[in-house]
């Protein structure tokens, strides 16, 4: 029964109700100093990816040249303004996710899709590495049509690759973004506050399963 809870996405009868009020969280990012929630520059433009663990995630996107802040958050679900242990529960069909605000006169999209393949496996279904459960499956969740476009074009484009490389399908959803709710303050920048912090995600953990290799048309 737990492993079919960790892997099947609840329906709007069976999902948690949340609550109206968001969750407190962090007014300013830990490390680059900018407000989370804006307001942002001007012409800036905002991109939400699902790794699995939120933390490493996070760690990834803010040391990119050009991102201007990001945030550890909850998206791709049913309960509005979940808290971390109802998003454990599989009850609220959200995955972790990080919200990345950046500058497309300075980084690409093309270069945070590249990120976004290269540091974890986009194979798994419902888990990264060892944490295991929908939370925790891969997700692009794209804020116009140009990425929506080109964030299914990068997929099949590893795909290629990754067939070529005898590995299995891609199962990341792609889909247009829906609300996102930022999590709780102490997960907000977690591994520059809590630097001894473990995450598999962006460090020694979990990475694609294939190398170098694939051309997004971006510089590496």
């Amino acid at each position: 029964m737990l492993l079919q809870k960790a892997s099947e996405l609840p329906t709007v009868e069976t999902a948690l109700p949340g609550r109206d009020a968001p969750l407190a969280t962090d007014q300013n990012h830990f490390v680059l100093g900018h407000a989370l929630k804006g307001p942002h520059p001007e012409g800036f433009e905002t991109a939400v990816f699902g790794m699995g663990c939120f933390w490493g995630v996070e760690r990834v996107f803010w040391k990119l040249p050009g991102v201007w802040v990001t945030s550890a958050g909850y998206a791709g679900g049913i309960t509005p303004n979940p808290t971390y242990e109802e998003v454990c529960s599989g009850r609220t069909g959200h995955t972790e996710v990080v919200q990345v605000v950046f500058d497309p006169k300075q980084i690409a999209y093309g270069d945070l899709l590249k990120a976004f393949w290269e540091n974890h496996d986009p194979t798994q279904g419902m888990r990264q590495g060892n944490d295991r459960g929908t939370q925790y499956r891969s997700a692009i969740y794209t804020t116009n049509a140009a990425q929506q476009a080109e964030a299914e074009a990068s997929r099949d484009a590893y795909q290629a690759a990754l067939t070529a490389a005898g590995q299995g399908a891609i199962t990341t959803e792609i889909e247009p973004a829906g609300p996102y709710y930022f999590a709780e303050d102490y997960h907000q920048g977690y591994l520059a506050k809590n630097p001894a912090g473990y995450c598999g995600i962006g460090g020694t953990g979990v990475v694609c399963p294939i190398g170098l290799g694939v051309d997004l048309g971006v510089e590496a």
